[in-house]
């Protein structure tokens, strides 16, 4: 059982027992007729060939108080978005497969760069600012949630814990964000355990309590996939194309938002879902290029809210992550051995080599460039270069349909 402690300025909201999930989706329901809620569904075509997205689908069926389903097909063929849609048909609801690659999309993505809006690289994030740009145009919903499409043993208890807080008018949060146990027969969540935790421990050593390494820091899963947030703050949220999307999107909601209208929620006992590989040799791959992705953000938020990076400070950061990772090691094994889990201490240790090379590699570039690449617009500011971007984006979607032969789940091409 979660303990209820608070700590930080971020709200915890802690499962203390599991409710029973007809009560919560009939609290759901109720509050959703006057709030409805889209969820977003952030996919790449091979997810198909997963078991947890048939899970994942074979929950949501279950559920009756969405307004729309988003699948947000990213890096997809015509034959993969084919087979999306008929992977989804079963799906009682409104839903709308939102291909990414589409002629139609990638010529609305270049009329935006044309009128100098900086859409990024194809990925999650792209990805999810596309879906974020149709609910806004479609102005059905008032709250739109994120869900990652690889959870191996998700039920419709997580979403409803997910959505509840925000649509909850006597607690009313404008920004959810999920939090849990990354952990199977060992621990996993090494970036979070490995590099976020400890450098952010390292920063408080070095600074004392900055307020935003506070705020970051009193996230209990700040790199969680999962996050709710009411469609009038996710229009003013930018966002960035790669795997800094889940540190940057908590920054954008403080920035628009005070620290009393955002809140975290946990899920579930534990959840299990697809396990990046450590690619120690290959910056470019894997949970290296998350750790470059992560730290690089890090760095330009705090220095874009007005902390000091200095060269001297960033270089004694090295030292003291070191230190702070070695303490987080050996709180993680004490963590596996009082509860039986299977600990490799050599592959801990390997991860930390790993990220602090991620580190000291991040934190030449962020002196070299400061500023780095630009996040993508928001869509506020989308609209303010292309009042009709929406009407354009949701044209686009329609039409993303024309042509494409109909194929069953197994890929097959229907008469």
């Amino acid at each position: 059982m979660s303990d209820f402690h608070q700590s930080g300025p971020v709200t915890a909201l802690p499962r203390l027992f599991a409710r029973p999930i007809e009560e919560l989706e009939a609290q759901l329901k109720l509050y959703t007729g006057r709030f409805p809620v889209s969820l977003v569904v952030p996919m790449v075509p091979s997810e198909m060939d997963r078991p947890a997205l048939g899970r994942i689908l074979a929950e949501l069926k279950q559920v009756d108080y969405l307004d729309t389903l988003v699948i947000s097909l990213n890096r997809a063929t015509v034959w993969d978005y084919a087979r999306a849609t008929s992977f989804f048909a079963s799906y009682p609801g409104r839903k709308v497969v939102l291909w990414n690659e589409a002629p139609a999309v990638e010529q609305f993505v270049e009329q935006m760069a044309a009128a100098g809006l900086y859409t990024g690289e194809p990925g999650k994030g792209r990805a999810c600012w596309l879906a974020m740009g149709y609910v806004l145009a479609e102005e059905r919903a008032e709250y739109m949630a994120f869900q990652d499409a690889d959870v191996v043993n998700f039920s419709r208890e997580m979403l409803a814990r997910l959505i509840l807080p925000a649509v909850d008018p006597s607690v009313d949060f404008d920004f959810v964000k999920g939090y849990y146990a990354r952990v199977s027969d060992r621990l996993h969540g090494r970036v979070t355990r490995l590099l976020l935790a400890p450098l952010l421990a390292a920063f408080t050593r070095l600074m004392g309590q900055d307020p935003y390494v506070r705020y970051v820091a009193s996230f209990r899963y700040a790199l969680s996939g999962e996050f709710a947030v009411k469609c009038d703050l996710a229009q003013r949220m930018r966002l960035p194309c790669d795997w800094g999307l889940e540190i940057v999107t908590i920054f954008e909601a403080l920035r628009h938002r005070a620290a009393n209208r955002i809140c975290q929620v946990e899920l579930a006992e534990r959840y299990d879902h697809k396990h990046q590989e450590l690619s120690a040799d290959d910056a470019s791959k894997g949970v290296h290029r998350m750790a470059k992705d992560v730290v690089k953000h890090l760095l330009r938020t705090l220095a874009a809210a007005g902390v000091n990076l200095s060269g001297g400070l960033l270089r004694s950061l090295l030292a003291a992550y070191q230190r702070e990772a070695e303490d987080a090691i050996a709180d993680s094994y004490a963590v596996a051995t009082v509860n039986g889990l299977v600990y490799d201490r050599h592959d801990e240790e390997s991860s930390v080599q790993v990220f602090a090379g991620a580190l000291r590699t991040s934190i030449d570039e962020f002196l070299a460039d400061p500023l780095g690449a630009p996040l993508v617009p928001n869509w506020v500011r989308v609209w303010a270069g292309v009042p009709d971007a929406g009407l354009r984006l949701l044209d686009a979607v329609r039409r993303s349909s024309e042509g494409v032969p109909a194929r069953n789940a197994a890929g097959t091409v229907l008469a």
